[in-house]
């Protein structure tokens, strides 16, 4: 089993959600007292989100490096950014370590894509929903037709994000906005839906939807504990 390097914290509800899952998965492989080998760094979430907020990108992304540098000296055979929103700065991470980052849009796309789907309904913070790094991602990569919602219904998805579950607060009466905006999707002509940030999988889910459902948390996390558990190799920092 290889060690699986998190970038976590981003917001920790979600990090638990990955941490619960990837433990599980080994459990329910392996049995026994099996458990996931885990590096993990959680940051402290409100310093980046005020990153987001002014547009300092590049500070962030050296934040993330110096991160996935630590965890790939620390052991971890590759790394995973525990959101989707910071997936904007996957590139300039992967350039940084010799170890494979584990895309979550490329997981996401592929279980999609394994079903024969081509128009995803994208829930997300409004910087994934808006920019072009996730959205043309799906469709230059996959050939996938992500549908988007409308500018008020990308608001209301983005404040529920940070304003509730990124805080541990999950509420009915935001369930059933997320599920008007399905809906609205849905006559658009959307065939599934991605829960694009890693917390809605805290408000939404399969059960919620009478659509096909892609929770990029669960796929995210899956992804890793299949690359931990391939014929391992030697790490590229021994020597």
């Amino acid at each position: 089993m290889q060690t699986i390097g998190l970038i976590g914290g981003m917001s920790w509800e979600s990090t638990a959600v990955y941490y619960r899952r990837l433990n599980e998965q080994v459990r329910d492989r392996l049995g026994g007292l099996h458990s996931a080998d885990i590096l993990m760094r959680s940051v402290n979430f409100d310093a980046i989100v005020g990153l987001q907020k002014q547009g300092h990108w590049d500070e962030a992304s050296r934040i993330l490096v110096d991160i996935a540098r630590c965890l790939e000296n620390g052991g971890a055979g590759c790394v995973l950014i525990c959101t989707n929103t910071m997936h904007k700065l996957a590139d300039e991470v992967q350039q940084a370590v010799s170890i494979p980052l584990l895309h979550i849009a490329d997981v996401t796309a592929a279980a999609i894509g394994a079903e024969g789907l081509k128009c995803p309904l994208l829930l997300a913070t409004r910087y994934t929903m808006e920019q072009d790094f996730y959205v043309a991602r799906l469709h230059e990569r996959f050939g996938l037709n992500p549908v988007i919602p409308d500018a008020d219904d990308r608001t209301v998805i983005h404040d529920i994000i940070f304003d509730e579950l990124c805080q541990g607060i999950v509420r009915d009466e935001s369930r059933k906005l997320y599920l008007d905006v399905i809906a609205r999707g849905k006559a658009k002509g959307a065939d599934s839906v991605i829960l694009g940030c890693t917390e809605i999988c805290l408000l939404v889910g399969p059960e919620h939807v009478d659509l096909p459902v892609f929770d990029s948390t669960l796929l995210h996390a899956d992804a890793a504990i299949e690359f931990s558990m391939m014929k391992q190799t030697p790490h590229p920092r021994a020597a």
